[in-house]
């Protein structure tokens, strides 16, 4: 029970093995749903199409007999909205309450647009449910074009839809921000300026409680939560840190990477180090955004740089990397070019600050290179 009168009526799911086709979940996702039950009865948003049934069951139980007035979609990806014509089979009176581009997204999943039946809001449209009145604020690109949140005006409740997600069912013990972080950079990364935009409109509002549609209710410490937000949309580094992103096809490079490592914690700095070949390129994209400072190592190939390489800088510069201090370190054996393909990769980034102290390693270590590892590492 979110409120004495709005019920949690969301789904855990432990049978997802990755979300969105993508990310690994080893402990599953939740799909948020909830009831606010006033003189008039709104449901908020649906669930994933494999928990209709069980969802419909929670809507029963939780409105004791009473029908649901509105349905509010405030997101079309299909894990929130996968159960909208199941409910408006279960409850044909109801009236879906979404924005105009929802509407149109409807058309395109179900073959069907709801004229007669549905409420169109936008920006500071309201909703009076009784004693209780519902206020929606658009949010598009957060992070589809479509997306809306609500806000109860009396209980001073925010439903966030996918803002303030996290990764991981509801009845599984673990810390959020790790999950929250990979969440946020893997799925709504790329739309900082649109979060920042919504974090001005929250900010105009006294909020109690957070309820978004993955993950737990936010009840406590809220600041807490509104600020890493503030830090991710924002592209700042959230901690001070090393992150060491590397491939390695013999050892040379990882060589160098470790006694790069090694030489930064001796030195009393905090390094994160992540083989692209084997860690979960989620993590390591979320440990790149997490620190303040993100040495790349490659090897050159086929004139070119690592596949995994080349796949984790995509995932940054297609997310807005910014802010941050980068290293090269680059292995070859007759025409290294690594640094430079990496470079330029990088180079419509904002605000990075380019290490001057990059290691080209031939084939293998050497004086002239460890050299040029111990600069880095002082330099860093």
């Amino acid at each position: 029970m979110i409120s004495e009168a709005i019920k949690y009526i969301g789904v855990n799911d432990h049978n997802i093995d990755l979300f969105e086709g993508q990310y690994d979940v080893p402990n599953g996702m939740a799909y948020n749903s909830y009831a606010i039950i006033d003189e008039k009865i709104a449901i908020m948003d649906t669930v994933d199409k494999n928990f209709g049934e069980e969802w419909l069951n929670n809507i029963k139980t939780a409105l004791k007999g009473k029908k649901p007035d509105y349905l509010v979609v405030q997101h079309m990806e299909p894990d929130h909205s996968a159960n909208i014509v199941n409910f408006t089979n279960a409850y044909p009176d109801a009236v879906i309450v979404s924005s105009d581009k929802a509407f149109k997204m409807m058309q395109n999943f179900f073959g069907i647009d709801f004229a007669g039946k549905n409420i169109v809001v936008s920006d500071g449209d309201t909703l009076s449910l009784g004693k209780r009145e519902l206020k929606f604020f658009t949010a598009p690109m957060v992070h589809w074009p479509e997306v809306i949140v609500t806000y109860d005006c009396l209980d001073k409740v925010l439903f966030s839809a996918d803002g303030f997600g996290k990764f991981g069912a509801l009845d599984c013990d673990e810390d959020w921000a790790c999950e929250a972080r990979r969440y946020y950079f893997g799925i709504v990364g790329k739309y900082g300026v649109q979060v920042q935009a919504l974090l001005k409109k929250a900010a105009t509002l006294e909020i109690e409680k957070i309820c978004p549609l993955h993950g737990p209710v936010l009840d406590e410490n809220l600041g807490y939560y509104l600020n890493l937000y503030n830090i991710w949309s924002s592209y700042q580094p959230e901690e001070e840190g090393i992150m060491i992103a590397y491939t390695s096809i013999y050892g040379n490079t990882k060589k160098a990477v470790i006694l790069l490592a090694e030489k930064l914690e001796k030195m009393g700095k905090k390094v994160v180090l992540n083989d692209l070949a084997r860690c979960d390129m989620a993590e390591a994209v979320e440990d790149a955004f997490r620190y303040s400072k993100l040495v790349l190592a490659t090897t050159t190939y086929n004139n070119e740089i690592f596949p995994f390489m080349r796949e984790f800088i995509n995932h940054l510069t297609e997310r807005n990397f910014a802010n941050r201090t980068v290293a090269f370190i680059e292995n070859g054996s007759w025409a290294p070019v690594a640094a430079k393909v990496m470079a330029e990769m990088l180079s419509k980034c904002k605000n990075l600050s380019i290490c001057e102290n990059n290691v080209k390693i031939l084939s293998a270590l050497n004086d002239e290179s460890k050299a040029q590892l111990w600069a880095l590492a002082n330099e860093l």
